[in-house]
């Protein structure tokens, strides 16, 4: 590997490093109001609904909206875990299988 291409490994991976960490640095310092603190909870939540939402459907330039049909079926069992179970690592577990289980039998 050349000197640029690690310097642009370097690179790349300081400037993802930095907008992760420098809020942490500045609010330590802070104590943030309450309500501030309960609207950041939420934050998680609807940035993975969103994310998860997004993947379950295919879109394409002027047309509606379709399934994306092997997401849809990997997702049903998935919630259903993490409703049940409220465990991150078998929730994750269990979509990875699922997953795993749709395209080695069915696609």
């Amino acid at each position: 590997m050349s000197l640029y291409s690690f310097l642009i490994i370097l690179g790349s991976g300081v400037v993802t490093w930095l907008p992760r960490v420098i809020p942490f640095l500045l609010v330590r310092k802070l104590q943030l109001p309450e309500i501030v603190i309960r609207f950041l909870s939420y934050v998680p939540i609807c940035i993975l609904t969103a994310l998860f939402v997004q993947n379950l459907f295919i879109v394409k330039q002027g047309e509606f909206p379709t399934f994306n049909l092997e997401y849809c079926l990997a997702a049903v069992p998935t919630i259903v875990v993490a409703i049940l179970t409220r465990n991150l690592m078998w929730v994750v577990i269990t979509g990875m299988s699922c997953m795993a289980l749709i395209r080695y039998f069915i696609l």
